[in-house]
């Protein structure tokens, strides 16, 4: 077991907290949910919850959490099947990595294919965003067609690989749309 890898592995990551990986993060209790609004951050309500913290969350900085200390609770315990496999020594910290950048790589190509179609809701998680932008009628342009199939091509295999090596069994119990 390699405990104390997060500084290695969630610093060049960020997925978690991006709208990669979850829509929203459940909140524990009133109190959490009033210190995060406290510090600027918005709360949705949303009856079954005390609360729900959106993502992307407004507090990631770059790659790294700007309420760290005062993070939720979910965030506090939550960790991704890769940091778990790196951790017990299922994978190396190298190979970690490398799964990093491959995830980081398909979402980027996500996005850029979501700026090429004019879907600019960067405040939307990415899954939303994709299912906005696919949600028009086909186009009588061939080039916005092929977009729709690339953007679609995209999503699929960045899922893929976040389902496989971030999510893992845990993540499909749960889903995605909920941390």
């Amino acid at each position: 077991m390699r405990p104390g890898l997060e500084p290695v592995l969630c610093t060049q990551c960020g997925l978690c907290c991006d709208g990669s990986l979850f829509a929203d993060v459940e909140l524990v209790g009133q109190a959490e949910a009033m210190r995060l609004e406290i510090m600027g951050l918005e709360v949705e309500e949303d009856g079954t919850v005390p609360g729900l913290l959106s993502q992307p969350c407004a507090a990631l900085r770059e790659k790294r959490c700007g309420i760290y200390v005062y993070r939720p609770t979910c965030c506090r315990t939550f960790e991704c099947q890769l940091l778990q496999d790196a951790q017990r020594g299922a994978v190396t910290v190298e190979r970690a990595t490398a799964q990093i950048v491959e995830a980081l790589k398909r979402i980027r190509r996500v996005r850029e294919l979501l700026v090429q179609m004019g879907h600019r809701g960067v405040h939307l998680p990415l899954r939303e965003r994709c299912a906005e932008a696919l949600a028009g009628e086909a186009s009588a342009s061939g080039e916005a067609n092929r977009k729709r199939a690339e953007l679609k091509t995209a999503m699929s295999a960045a899922e893929s690989l976040l389902w496989r090596k971030f999510l893992g069994s845990g993540g499909r119990r749960r889903g995605p749309d909920r941390r």
